[in-house]
């Protein structure tokens, strides 16, 4: 009999070199934003290819500055897909304008460009457009369909990936970034917002300091120490650590092998599955760089010897964590009550909801660890 396996869903990739990275700023008592947080967002913003990166203390925190930046206030309308994270509504929410939610391919699990075409309107401000688990949206199509109307990247999960040779986060007018321990690269939690627009870059980094005119660095370690800042924004506390980012700075050396791992290992699933045809597995299209956040698959219960969730409950059994891909962010319990959605409103993102499987896909796996997944799996 095979032993049994604890196999996690995800699992930071850290040890001794971020261990070692806090005794700078530790030894030192440099723990609030600063020098580390600068240098971490200069070697991102090199990385991505941007003029600016701005650390924040997590990924919401990153969409929501963006969309303050560029004025979203009541009355506005943006756009944002049906099949994501709950942040992306709320962040929409927040600024008190009105979410417009779209359907997705099932084949990306990225926006229906179709479906956006028939909801852009006059109020339409921004589309959000989210890189689903490390795939890349395809954005020109896109943007093709209303120039005038700013994208904004919700590239949380897609560090590292592309499209063509252009970055996640390097496309649109901004990008948002996660750096939560479930993603590719992590600093515990913690965000960055990146553009190559100067105005906006200015505005978001006063923004995510109380609306202050003046960096903590500057204040800090400037040559005018008599300076205080102007606060001519109401702003918000949405600072990353010194601490955080000198683990970052580790992490993003690390990212290209990190990268290569996952897709590999993706690569190893397709060709150990695909025979199985009750279990739909995603591809790469032609021209895009998938940085596999996640591995998600989707059951066809039709054909399935076991439903979606017979399976997680067996793969849990044999000590393999799965879990859905995405919420349907339409049959959230406090977006029904509100919208008054219904739960046919979005079908494709419904479903997706209902018979999407993640698999474990993460740098702490060994060889065997992949086998042992396949190999069970098989046995469903």
């Amino acid at each position: 009999m095979d032993e049994k396996r604890n196999i996690a869903l995800f699992a930071p990739a850290t040890g001794v070199p971020e261990w070692e990275a806090l005794q700078e700023p530790l030894l030192k008592g440099n723990l609030i934003s600063g020098a580390k947080v600068e240098a971490f967002e200069r070697e991102f913003a090199r990385k991505h290819r941007v003029r600016y990166a701005i650390a924040t203390n997590n990924g919401t925190s990153s969409l929501h500055l963006i969309l303050v930046a560029l004025g979203i206030q009541e009355g506005d309308e943006v756009i944002i897909s049906a099949f994501s994270w709950v942040s992306v509504i709320n962040v929409v929410l927040y600024c008190g304008a009105t979410p417009v939610l779209v359907d997705i391919n099932p084949d990306t699990f990225n926006l229906d460009i179709q479906e956006v075409a028939n909801q852009i309107s006059k109020r339409t401000k921004a589309i959000v457009v989210g890189h689903s688990f490390g795939l890349c949206a395809d954005l020109k199509a896109i943007a093709a369909l209303a120039p005038e109307i700013p994208i904004i990247e919700d590239a949380t999960c897609a560090i590292g990936s592309q499209y063509g040779y252009n970055y996640a986060g390097s496309i649109g007018i901004a990008g948002a970034f996660s750096f939560h321990s479930r993603q590719i690269i992590t600093t515990g939690d913690g965000g960055m917002v990146t553009t190559n627009d100067e105005q906006l870059a200015e505005k978001i980094m006063a923004l995510r300091n109380h609306g202050a005119s003046l960096s903590v660095a500057q204040q800090r370690l400037g040559p005018k120490p008599y300076l205080t800042p102007s606060f001519n924004l109401l702003g918000f506390d949405y600072l990353l650590s010194d601490l955080q980012a000198a683990i970052g700075l580790i992490q993003l050396q690390k990212l290209d092998d990190l990268l290569s791992f996952r897709q590999y290992w993706a690569e190893y699933y397709y060709q150990q599955l695909k025979d199985l045809p009750w279990l739909k597995l995603p591809r790469v299209p032609e021209g895009y760089t998938h940085s596999w956040q996640k591995y998600v698959c989707c059951v066809n219960e039709e054909i399935s010897p076991l439903s979606r969730n017979q399976m997680m409950e067996f793969l849990q059994t044999q000590g393999i964590s799965t879990r859905p891909a995405n919420l349907a962010i339409h049959t959230l319990t406090y977006n029904q009550i509100r919208f008054g959605f219904e739960e046919g409103d979005y079908p494709v993102a419904r479903d997706c909801a209902l018979n999407s499987l993640v698999i474990p896909l993460h740098n702490r796996m060994q060889s065997d660890d992949f086998e042992y997944v396949v190999k069970k799996l098989r046995q469903v």
